[in-house]
């Protein structure tokens, strides 16, 4: 069977994925640039721009079907870059580089990021995983670890000095996000949260106000975003232990998993009923 060459154009666009990944690194050097030069707010505007490039440079490759190894590889040094060097030297040249270990946390910061992609790559080639397990993250991804990094110097740019720009304190929280990077912590995936859909018009309505937000108030937003995300785990925690120990719904979609999930709520006794008939929850000691 003679198969057609592809044409041209589709092969000079397979090109975009990794063209988008190395704008990204570059981005990201670059806000190191700025920050030595003392401007942090186009530091940290440059490492959200390569956050936007990383989000889109995936979707780009699986549109043109133009996924490759080499791909992949450019995709992890990206991200090693961008949310590990560049988040730990801006916070280190803008808020610890007066106290000695200050440069001790921003290493330990980078090294973490490192260790959480070379970790997700590993779990990506082991096809051992359970279904349930794709839709969580093994510990803070690597964007939302670099945004919940800069938090403390996004706070120092809305409100000026304070407590939070201390560098005993920034030097504390980078250690928290460094930890929350590599532990073993599930944290639900973006795309694995599904929407009801009487909430759509809600949802929207919300992106619009945060795409108002990003604008006007950007620094606050970061720090929403943050307690928002840090608000998220618990509940992510729960659904994963859930979904663990109820394997007959790994293939269900969110909607059927909610209504198993009522059916099994309503099912079981409540405790304040036990109560009242003298009882306790199986596995307790009476």
């Amino acid at each position: 069977m003679i198969t057609k060459p592809r044409p041209r154009r589709t092969v000079n666009l397979r090109i975009l994925p990794s063209s988008m990944s190395v704008l990204a690194i570059c981005a990201g050097l670059t806000s190191i640039k700025f920050a030595l030069e003392a401007q942090p707010h186009t530091a940290m505007a440059l490492i959200a721009a390569a956050a936007i490039l990383d989000g889109l440079d995936g979707r780009v490759a699986r549109i043109l079907d133009a996924e490759s190894r080499m791909g992949e590889e450019i995709d992890s040094l990206a991200d090693a870059v961008n949310f590990g060097v560049a988040p730990a030297l801006v916070v280190y040249v803008s808020l610890l580089s007066t106290v000695p270990a200050g440069w001790v946390v921003a290493l330990l910061y980078a090294v973490c990021i490192v260790l959480r992609l070379a970790r997700f790559n590993a779990l990506l080639d082991n096809g051992t995983q359970p279904a349930y397990a794709r839709e969580f993250f093994v510990g803070m991804p690597a964007p939302a670890g670099a945004i919940a990094a800069l938090g403390p110097l996004a706070a120092k740019l809305q409100f000026d000095g304070g407590w939070w720009t201390s560098p005993w304190v920034v030097g504390a929280w980078m250690t928290a996000c460094s930890m929350l990077v590599v532990s073993r912590i599930p944290m639900k995936k973006m795309h694995a949260v599904s929407v009801p859909p009487n909430l759509a018009a809600v949802l929207l309505a919300a992106l619009a106000i945060v795409a108002a937000a990003a604008f006007l108030f950007p620094y606050i937003l970061i720090m929403v975003v943050i307690v928002a995300y840090l608000c998220h785990i618990p509940f992510s925690v729960r659904s994963h232990r859930w979904l663990a120990a109820h394997p007959e719904v790994w293939g269900e979609r969110p909607k059927q998993r909610r209504a198993v999930r009522r059916a099994i709520r309503r099912a079981q006794p409540s405790r304040r009923s036990m109560a009242r008939l003298g009882l306790r929850k199986p596995g307790r000691p009476t």
